[in-house]
């Protein structure tokens, strides 16, 4: 059964301005991680605004737990590649934010607040941020604020998680250790899982399955399903099978980048 549906959707920002993407047919199985890669402006990110509610098509229809799309969705989780946490918050206090938001937790909150403060200690605890609990952004690193902004994005249980180039800002190293974190967290707490990257190992890691999207007006090109085993440690990255999938992908962007 599908949980995310495209069927044949177009949009343009404008009534009379170009198409964004154009005949999109889409579908996400429950509990699927998938990644969207390809050129910049192609339309990755206007994928996640129509599947967030946040845009509605031109055309087609889109539709996410077997309902037609028509405003933001309570299910959905998202995060960015700027982490965005409030400056004047803590830590923990950030982390809790969508429950101050996000019903049934917003009426419930006055008299649940501890046990809901306690969720977001053993979220942090489990992306390794036990103990910075009371930091302000400014006070952790890059990397931290991340880890913080994916316990904020998955800390009212959401069964949809979208990504946005959530890593795209930082250092190798901890692009790897924050792969390894979503994977677990994945894994230990399944939901679906939708990324858009620019960065193709990131997406043979940690995907089911890698679209390739063509120049604006955006199209899928490519489905590409990632046979490796999981769970997949870091060391999968170095196989002549992951290799394999990643060559594949890049020579399909290649081929668009030439496309006039």
């Amino acid at each position: 059964m599908s949980f995310v549906r495209f069927e044949n959707v177009s949009l343009a920002y404008s009534e009379d301005g170009p198409l964004a993407i154009q005949d999109i047919d889409l579908t996400v199985k429950e509990g699927e991680f998938i990644s969207v890669v390809g050129p910049s402006g192609c339309g990755k990110s206007t994928l996640m605004k129509l599947i967030s509610g946040l845009k509605p098509p031109t055309s087609g229809y889109v539709y996410v737990n077997g309902r037609q799309v028509g405003g933001p969705l309570g299910i959905v989780g998202m995060a960015f590649q700027a982490a965005n946490l409030l400056p004047w918050r803590t830590t923990l206090e950030n982390v809790m934010l969508p429950m101050e938001i996000v019903e049934p937790y917003r009426s419930t909150l006055r008299e649940k607040r501890g046990e809901y403060e306690e969720m977001a200690r053993a979220q942090l605890k489990r992306v390794g941020l036990a103990g910075y609990e009371d930091k302000f952004p400014w006070e952790l690193s890059g990397g931290m604020q991340q880890r913080a902004s994916i316990c904020r994005a998955l800390i009212h249980k959401p069964r949809l998680l979208m990504l946005d180039e959530p890593f795209g800002a930082l250092d190798a190293f901890t692009r790897e250790e924050l792969w390894c974190m979503l994977r677990d967290l994945w894994q230990q707490q399944p939901f679906t899982v939708i990324l858009v990257t620019h960065d193709l190992r990131e997406a043979v890691f940690l995907a089911d399955t890698v679209y390739v999207m063509s120049k604006r007006p955006g199209k899928i090109l490519v489905r590409r399903e990632i046979d490796l085993p999981r769970p997949r440690d870091i060391e999968v990255t170095y196989t002549d099978a992951f290799s394999a999938h990643v060559h594949v992908l890049r020579e399909a962007i290649g081929r668009v980048r030439e496309t006039a």
